[in-house]
């Protein structure tokens, strides 16, 4: 009775607005043209909706509901059904009228329907009946129309028997293998990559239903979390140390410092929105792993310690230190500005996710969405570091106790010498160099951070030190820490994983002696052949996959597993923390070793191509030549997405199986993130 009220309700509904309403607009196909008698082929049906209507499935537990998509099929001698209407991936919806769960299509839906074709001359024609339903004002419009399948081809076979047919295919059964002998490979055409279906869009996880706040507060919490990141976090002392002057008033301190933290904000958002724009999403991914950048930075740091540690002062230029004088403010204004604007070029290249998002955005047609998130992540970023450029005015007010202050100049000296390891280490794993090895990076933080230790206790002292006669408390607790920091980097030396600091040193592939081999934690996972550039690429853990798309998705279809796809660099250290962390948890482990084939695509190899293996991009109509650079493109063109790590669950259709999965080291949402993959992967494909 429900349903019949409801149903005269949209009819007087429509009539009263004496309008035509057709927000769903149906085609159908044959999977092929051609075929032979007894071949089984799919009918498909693709209906494309308008903005914020929806429309409903064929089958959902909603028994006293709304109209259920149904179709009828006239029986005819040249066919028969293979299984019941299949609805391709549509999403869950609570109906509030109905008050029951149903399942829905937005943007577009799919159907499919097998039949087995038995002969020549085969017209296959039916009808359908559907509901959509806008989400705006709750008018919902019921709909019907026709199919016919006539031109067909079917080759060999004679006129059989009539079959009767049920006219209700809708509460059909999908036989499976044992039901349906034909074991016929399946035509999956032409490799276009991994995309994702309009009712992944459309669940829960998209950034298109996330508020603008919302948005906004993701880009804020980025700019807090960089902070922490090796190329940024090294700057805290050189800002500390510009804005310890003597003869500056607390006034004047705290005025420059709210400059500074307005300077970063300024460039941040004028000058990351036009790099954004202007070099495109792998313009920046390129620029962050390229061999010039890092190892200027590297050098850099290299400079600023030794600048700490006492072996020279970084001075301005007399004639200028002169200008500054005699134009104080002036002066001092260009000095802060100059100094947001180093801190700005220096950190941009660990601030690439958010970025990667205003490229996307940019590329949307998106303007005021990517300026706003750029001036929301660089005031989380500034804000840090304006405190910080205040907090010298009020050491400089405490009581003076020796030479203090150049002992934190000299710490952080120590620090700078052991962060800017990983600027080199970028660039000598994109290029393949094996200079810095991971066993030579745990040696050399051994040494540093032990002299760092002797230093705390006074047993070694630098220029403008002032003598240690006794060993304070503080001076005590942090040689404790340094020593223990030291006893804990030993193991590494011989395979130790040293989770803590996956992402700061080289991945574990790359140690000379390693006593504790993981190589056969993972063991057991199957590949169809041998995994091209795995003579330089690994994958940890033991685990066995491949570092080619094409060959990866090639093994899935024939094990009939789903592809585990890991968008990755050399120079993540996102990367390799979700590697130490997440992929190492037993739970994790086990999934990615018996349920998945595995490919890591590693976005900033510089590897060259061979010429016939080059392509332009239809993302940006650039030559890919890189095997990075063609992993990139891949990961933006069809993904939308440019951001390390970056997880992706894909079918043997290559349909995204799940929404991607991110930076999130918890291993129970990982292992829930492989768990719906081959939920999905059963369900779509089974055990074809």
């Amino acid at each position: 009775m429900k349903r019949v009220l409801v149903f005269l309700l949209l009819i007087s509904s429509i009539v009263l607005q004496a309008q035509i309403l057709e927000p769903a607009k149906w085609t159908s196909k044959p999977s092929v043209t051609s075929a032979n008698a007894g071949d089984v082929i799919e009918l498909i049906f693709d209906v494309k909706i308008d903005k914020d209507w929806y429309l409903y499935s064929s089958e959902f537990p909603c028994e006293d509901g709304p109209i259920p998509t149904s179709f009828t099929f006239e029986p005819n001698a040249g066919y028969e059904l293979v299984g019941g209407i299949v609805p391709i991936n549509p999403v869950d919806k609570y109906d509030d009228i109905f008050e029951c769960d149903v399942k829905v299509f937005k943007k577009t839906a799919q159907f499919k329907q097998k039949v087995k074709l038995l002969g020549s001359g085969v017209v296959i024609k039916g009808e359908f009946e559907y509901q959509v339903c806008t989400e705006i004002d709750g008018r919902c419009v019921p709909g019907d129309g026709e199919f016919l399948f006539d031109k067909i081809e079917v080759k060999g076979g004679n006129a059989v028997p009539k079959i009767e047919q049920s006219s209700d295919a809708t509460n059909l059964i999908v036989p499976t293998p044992e039901d349906d002998p034909q074991t016929e490979p399946v035509d999956y055409g032409e490799n276009k990559g991994p995309y994702i279906d309009e009712s992944v869009l459309d669940g829960e996880n998209s950034l298109d239903n996330e508020s603008f706040l919302g948005y906004l507060i993701f880009a804020f919490v980025l700019g807090l979390t960089s902070l922490i990141t090796p190329c940024v976090f090294p700057m805290i002392p050189m800002t500390v140390t510009f804005f310890l002057k003597e003869g500056q008033s607390k006034s004047t301190g705290i005025r420059y410092a709210f400059i500074f933290g307005f300077s970063i904000i300024l460039i941040y958002t004028l000058a990351g929105t036009v790099f954004a724009f202007a070099l495109g999403a792998e313009g920046l991914n390129a620029l962050a792993t390229h061999w010039a950048p890092n190892l200027f930075v590297f050098v850099i740091f290299i400079v600023f310690a030794l600048s700490f540690l006492g072996l020279f002062e970084i001075n301005a230029p007399h004639q200028l230190v002169n200008k500054v004088d005699q134009q104080a403010e002036k002066g001092g204004l260009i000095g802060v500005f100059f100094m947001a604007a180093t801190l700005v070029l220096v950190s941009f290249s660990c601030t690439i996710p958010i970025v990667g998002n205003v490229v996307v955005l940019a590329a949307g047609g998106h303007v005021l969405k990517p300026i706003l998130a750029m001036f929301s992540y660089a005031l989380a970023f500034a804000i840090p570091f304006t405190l910080f450029a205040i907090f010298p005015e009020w050491i400089k007010g405490l009581p003076k106790s020796g030479g203090w202050l150049n002992s934190v100049k000299v710490t952080l000296g120590f620090l700078e010498l052991a962060l800017c390891l990983k600027f080199f280490s970028i660039a000598d794993q994109a290029y393949h160099w094996g200079i810095l090895d991971r066993d030579t990076n745990i040696t050399l933080w051994i040494v540093i951070f032990g002299l760092l230790g002797l230093y705390f206790l006074g047993k070694i002292r630098l220029p403008h030190d002032s003598a240690v006669e006794k060993a304070t408390v503080p001076r005590l607790f942090l040689a404790i820490l340094t020593f223990s920091f030291v006893v804990y980097l030993i193991p590494g030396l011989w395979g130790a994983p040293l989770k803590a600091l996956a992402g700061y040193i080289p991945p574990k592939y790359t140690l000379d002696f390693d006593l504790v081999s993981d190589k056969n934690l993972g063991g057991g996972n199957e590949t169809c052949e041998e995994p091209m550039y795995a003579d330089f690429l690994h994958l940890p853990h033991g685990l066995q996959g491949y570092f080619d798309y094409d060959q990866a998705l090639a093994c899935a279809r024939k094990l009939n597993k789903p592809l585990f796809i890991d968008f990755t660099g050399h120079g993540c250290t996102n990367c390799r923390e979700m590697e130490a962390v997440v992929w190492s948890d037993p739970q994790v482990l086990q999934r990615l070793r018996d349920d998945y084939v595995i490919v890591a695509l590693y976005v900033d190899d510089k590897t060259l191509l061979p010429e016939s293996e080059w392509f332009t991009s239809a993302y940006d109509n650039k030559v890919k030549k890189t095997l990075g650079k063609q992993n990139a493109d891949l990961q933006i063109a069809n993904l939308e997405n440019n951001a390390q790590p970056f997880y992706v669950l894909v079918g043997a259709d290559e349909k995204v199986l799940a929404w991607p999965y991110g930076y999130d080291k918890d291993p129970q949402k990982f292992a829930e993130f492989l768990d719906s993959g081959t939920k999905k992967y059963r369900e779509l494909y089974g055990n074809q």
